[in-house]
């Protein structure tokens, strides 16, 4: 696995690139769930040169990211691979199809995935501990998740990051 740190204006992230060129990580520096990350990784830098795949995944990525910092793009066109329970991965699905600018709760979610499932209801509390665990922050975007009156709720990243991220993305906010 290859990993490299792009510098944000929300804060240094660390990203995970797969030897496909998939990406399955990205994480703000020291936040919650912050990965052990291996003694053998491999950093990239910004130039790195390793193969065809990886240098277009991480050309692509950081293009990306800064292109969304800059608030040009709205959507993510990147390859991404999970790795979660299946219940974890049915959710990280539906934060990807929250759309930039809107925001949806923990309890819509759960009815989404408890229809998917053919169950009445599936618990807020389950959802947030999958959005929790989101592997691939800012892609995934579970700053986009609210509490049930649109309230604020904890972001592994840090509650300020998620604030910047939503008012990035023109979402009001109340602090």
């Amino acid at each position: 696995m290859y990993y490299i740190k792009i510098e944000i204006k929300w804060g240094n992230i660390v990203c995970r690139i797969e030897e496909d060129g998939a990406i399955s990580g990205l994480w703000f520096e020291g936040q919650k769930y912050y990965p052990e990350i291996p003694e053998d990784a491999i950093w990239l830098s910004y130039t790195s040169k390793v193969n065809d795949t990886i240098d277009a995944s991480v050309g692509r990525l950081i293009s990306q990211i800064k292109s969304y910092e800059k608030g040009e793009l709205k959507e993510f066109d990147l390859v991404l691979t999970f790795k979660g329970t299946n219940f974890q991965t049915r959710v990280w699905d539906i934060l990807l199809k929250i759309p930039c600018g809107k925001t949806s709760t923990y309890g819509d979610i759960g009815k989404e995935i408890a229809k998917q499932l053919g169950k009445k209801s599936m618990s807020a509390q389950a959802v947030g501990g999958a959005v929790g665990h989101n592997p691939i922050s800012i892609i995934v975007p579970c700053h986009r998740v609210l509490g049930a009156k649109g309230q604020l709720t904890g972001y592994a990243g840090g509650i300020d990051k998620k604030i910047g991220l939503l008012k990035h993305e023109g979402v009001e906010v109340d602090v």
